[in-house]
């Protein structure tokens, strides 16, 4: 049996009729950017997340820089982030012509390890950004005591995480900014590219929507320079038919991650993911012993047409974009790049199918 890795057009096409509704909603309507269609999206999504502002954006890496560019980071500051996750993260540090400085990850958890971002900091850090990787929520309990210790601005990254939550907190809630990714492949997944910041600072949302177009205030005065930054009407729209069905959506992730862990303990060579509470399950990433067995595992799954993915092959301090930087000494981070391998966990799979996934990769195994 063939089992992709993630099947969009299967959740998108189950909701055909509303989605339909909303793109003639906003079609109608004459107001493509920054209408009444984001404003509710913004005040819907900050709920959620216990914020008291949310700023649409045109995508989580347009939202992680704006977070950035609102707190005023930019030469000749540090900012620390995990070397273990996607490249947007220090991506959108080195945009701003900060450094990233990379901070080695938890193995079992993937996330930051508050401890050796600790160890990092020095007198020109002025910020953290901790991911949230494959939906599983960061400490942010340490990760809070560390900014506060040393006046940082804490930035979460939640591209990977919407819905998951730190001891019953929801992410993006817990720092200056939140960031937020609605790439199609995520928990809320749009139908093209989108972001969003959260915030309850006051001055930042307004610093924020300030710089997400061009500084301007009033129209054509600019008394910054920002950027094009902004969510359109048609994906706020479509994401918000979307994001009625969210919890339903990672419930369903959550049990057949359940699903997995049950029919796959005990299977020798292969360590299962922390099951957390509060995760969200924006991937199942198991680990193998080396980077030879998991990528035989890899070609094992393909050829049986079960897609599976590598996230991720490079740590960012291994990057060639930042071969100019300080060793980062991220040996965790290096260990998880020949170990890790994401299955299918997305919300439609049948148990029929997550049970094939699970004998195919057993039947390696043993």
């Amino acid at each position: 049996m063939a089992v992709p890795l993630l099947d969009v057009a299967a959740q998108n096409l189950a909701l055909e009729a509303e989605l339909q509704d909303a793109f003639a909603r906003v079609l109608h309507s004459g107001r493509y950017i920054l209408g009444d269609e984001v404003a509710s999206f913004e005040t819907e999504t900050a709920a959620r997340c216990g914020a008291a502002h949310g700023i649409g954006t045109s995508s989580g890496t347009d939202a992680l820089l704006l977070a950035l560019m609102s707190l005023g980071i930019g030469p000749g500051d540090e900012v620390l982030c995990p070397s273990f996750t996607f490249f947007a993260t220090a991506g959108s540090i080195a945009r701003t012509g900060a450094t990233p400085v990379f901070v080695d990850s938890h193995a079992d958890t993937f996330n930051l390890n508050a401890e050796d971002a600790d160890a990092k900091v020095t007198p020109q850090t002025k910020a953290i950004i901790p991911v949230h990787l494959f939906g599983q929520a960061a400490d942010m309990t340490a990760i809070g005591q560390l900014a506060k210790a040393h006046s940082l601005h804490l930035i979460e990254d939640a591209a990977q995480a919407q819905g998951a939550t730190w001891e019953g907190i929801p992410v993006g809630g817990m720092g200056d900014f939140g960031a937020f990714s609605f790439y199609p492949t995520k928990n809320l997944g749009a139908l093209g590219d989108a972001g969003l910041l959260t915030t309850s600072n006051d001055a930042l949302a307004e610093r924020a929507r300030l710089l997400r177009g061009h500084g301007a205030k009033p129209k054509y005065h600019h008394e910054a320079i920002g950027g094009n930054f902004r969510l359109d009407e048609l994906q706020a729209a479509l994401l918000r038919v979307k994001q009625t069905q969210l919890d339903e959506w990672i419930a369903l992730r959550t049990g057949n991650a359940a699903q997995y862990q049950s029919l796959l303990a005990g299977t020798p060579d292969l360590i299962l993911p922390a099951a957390a509470p509060g995760h969200s399950w924006n991937q199942f990433t198991v680990r193998l012993p080396n980077r030879e067995r998991r990528d035989a595992l890899a070609a094992h799954l393909r050829a049986g047409e079960i897609g599976n993915e590598i996230y991720y092959p490079e740590a960012l301090h291994e990057q060639p974009c930042f071969a100019h930087l300080p060793s980062a000494n991220c040996p965790v981070a290096e260990q998880l790049t020949a170990q890790v391998l994401s299955l299918p966990v997305y919300p439609e799979m049948t148990e029929t199918q997550i049970a094939e996934v699970a004998h195919s990769v057993s039947a390696f195994c043993a």
